[in-house]
């Protein structure tokens, strides 16, 4: 490890199934079964339980394949406003610990604890805690990642779920990284993987003989990334305020929409869903785009941009509208969305002090 980068201590916390764990814990006579949240006959999997996933049914499979996989599995509607409501609780928790936490979903986060509020040396420790405290208050299980890094932290929490937790030691980081899978790195998707194959990178240490001009020219930027987090160099801070881009709403269908009538009333609904979301937390924005999926899976996308902030539904309905007149094609519509963007957050710069402190403990 090159001792110039910063050394912290990062904890990556991952929720184990959160969906289909929320339903299962909500529901009893679901524990124990093969589940699927999302739509049993159009759509996809939002979620799957581990009994499900023993049939190879995972997120974002289409939910006839998911059936074909596991025929006994059971699809139940996902309850978006529960899990916000329990991740929420959640990171009310994460908060205890210290006020470095980037969520990065609803069922994931990482906390930098280097620094903590009740001073407790031992990041083992406090995410030992941290899961503790989450079974006892939501009756769930979440698994936890610790090292020096975001990355080490988020490879490290996939070791040992469900709950389960496991620490990359500073001293430990160059062996592990060398024996570690190219598949099992954070960032490199199956596409990516499977292109390291071909060239005969398995694992860390097959990565690590390759020079940044060389994984460059192979893998583009990302080549540089490779080349650093092989050798346990990510510099990435926790960021706790995430500056919001967009919001977005959107409906699928369970039948298809032909008629424009039935279009204009799911855009007018739409308008004042996102109006609603917009208002809770004081957001406006300037640009308004609408999504149309059609029934073969093709995708449209427009937008148009004002010079003031919009700030109304009916102002979203009525630019809504005037895309919906732009689109290409008369076919029938299985999604419609709208999201805002060039918000007033982006005005709001927001600092946050990182510490960077050697670690006098990092216990395994």
């Amino acid at each position: 490890m090159d001792s110039s980068f910063p050394i912290r201590k990062i904890i990556h916390v991952d929720m184990d199934a959160f969906y289909a764990s929320v339903e299962q814990h909500d529901n009893p006579a679901l524990r124990g079964k093969a589940l699927a949240v999302g739509g049993e006959h159009r759509g996809v999997v939002a979620a799957a339980s581990y009994e499900a996933r023993k049939f190879g049914v995972r997120s974002a499979m289409p939910s006839k394949t998911a059936k074909e996989k596991c025929p006994h599995l059971i699809f139940v509607p996902p309850r978006f406003p529960r899990y916000k409501e329990i991740s929420r609780k959640i990171r009310e928790i994460f908060y205890e610990y210290t006020d470095l936490v980037e969520p990065l979903s609803l069922d994931e986060a990482y906390l930098d604890v280097t620094e903590n509020k009740k001073g407790i040396e031992s990041a083992n420790q406090i995410a030992k805690e941290i899961r503790q405290k989450i079974f006892n208050e939501t009756g769930l299980t979440a698994s936890a990642g610790i090292s020096i890094n975001k990355f080490l932290a988020k490879v490290a929490s996939d070791i040992n779920k469900p709950n389960g937790q496991k620490t990359i030691h500073p001293e430990k980081i160059e062996s592990f990284l060398e024996e570690l899978p190219v598949e099992k790195f954070y960032g490199v998707g199956k596409v990516t993987a499977n292109k390291m194959f071909s060239l005969g990178i398995y694992k860390g240490k097959d990565l690590k003989k390759r020079s940044i001009e060389d994984l460059t020219r192979l893998f583009g930027k990302s080549g540089a990334y490779y080349y650093n987090v092989v050798r346990g160099i990510h510099t990435s801070e926790v960021k706790p305020h995430r500056i919001q881009k967009s919001v977005a709403v959107e409906r699928t269908f369970f039948e298809d929409l032909f008629d424009e009538k039935q279009v204009n009333e799911k855009l007018e609904s739409l308008s004042e869903e996102l109006h609603n979301r917009l208002q809770k937390n004081n957001i406006l924005g300037r640009s308004l785009t609408l999504k149309i999926k059609y029934k073969d899976f093709s995708l449209f996308t427009r937008s148009i941009t004002k010079e003031e902030y919009l700030s109304s539904p009916e102002q979203y309905f009525s630019i809504a509208k005037k895309l919906w007149e732009l689109r290409p094609f008369d076919k029938a519509v299985r999604l419609l969305g709208l999201s805002l963007s060039h918000l007033n957050t982006e005005e709001k710069k927001q600092v946050s002090v990182q510490l960077k402190i050697r670690f006098k403990e990092f216990e395994d």
